[in-house]
């Protein structure tokens, strides 16, 4: 399979602009199956405190609470050309967005799993997800692809199971398509007719693991997501 990889390398940079990690997948275990570091910021050396502290006012202002998760925001910043993911529309678990990186149109549907196991359990990796995107310029429509948030183990396939139907998937570095191309219209059908759909894989490091894709709004975002890339 040809893997685009500008398109693929700015859908990535997209899609961690536009959504903000749940804490399940936020774990701190000793070992870890991430593909890269997630990016940080060097720590600031502490200041030291004033000799005179002012005094205190006659009621402190207490720290505002910690706000809840925001759904991804209108627009999405992408730092590949200046270019950025536009959302236009959130349907249940997923959101339909354009995007013009390199003036080549994308459109696509994306959403993060509702749940995660690894086995063994508690390793951790980068935000995993799944999306279909359409690139009208390369003739290419509704493909299925997984960002899995480890780098797979090479040679490996992974399956993608909705219902009583299962899909083997090719696998490259942290991502996964559908092997058998001629399955993708019946992999759509089954998604927009399912409830949820569950990817399974296996890492580098010999990490299984489990995600589940809520199906809810699936068929909506992928319809307007469509509507924009005709």
């Amino acid at each position: 399979m040809l893997i685009h990889r500008p398109w693929w390398f700015f859908l990535s940079v997209a899609i961690a602009a536009s959504y903000t990690p749940v804490a399940a997948h936020a774990q701190q275990p000793a070992a870890s199956d991430q593909t890269a570091p997630a990016a940080t910021t060097p720590a600031t050396p502490a200041k030291k405190p004033p000799k005179h502290k002012p005094p205190a006012g006659p009621a402190a202002a207490a720290p505002p609470a910690a706000p809840a998760a925001a759904p991804p925001p209108p627009h999405a910043a992408a730092a590949v050309g200046g270019a950025k993911a536009k959302l236009l529309g959130q349907y249940g678990e997923w959101g339909a967005y354009t995007a013009s990186p390199g003036g080549k149109k994308v459109c696509f549907a994306i959403a993060k799993p509702s749940s995660s196991e690894t086995n063994p359990p508690g390793k951790s990796r980068n935000p995993p997800y799944m999306f279909i995107s359409s690139r009208p310029a390369d003739k290419v429509s509704n493909e299925v692809s997984i960002i899995i948030g480890y780098s797979f183990k090479p040679n490996a396939d992974a399956t993608l199971e909705i219902g009583s139907n299962a899909f083997a998937l090719y696998t490259q570095q942290d991502g996964a398509w559908i092997k058998n191309a001629a399955d993708e219209t019946q992999l759509i059908d089954a998604m927009r007719a399912g409830q949820t759909a569950v990817v399974k894989g296996m890492s580098a490091k010999g990490t299984r693991s489990t995600d589940v894709f809520s199906l809810k709004g699936f068929s909506q975002a992928l319809d307007r997501s469509d509507q924009d890339c005709k």
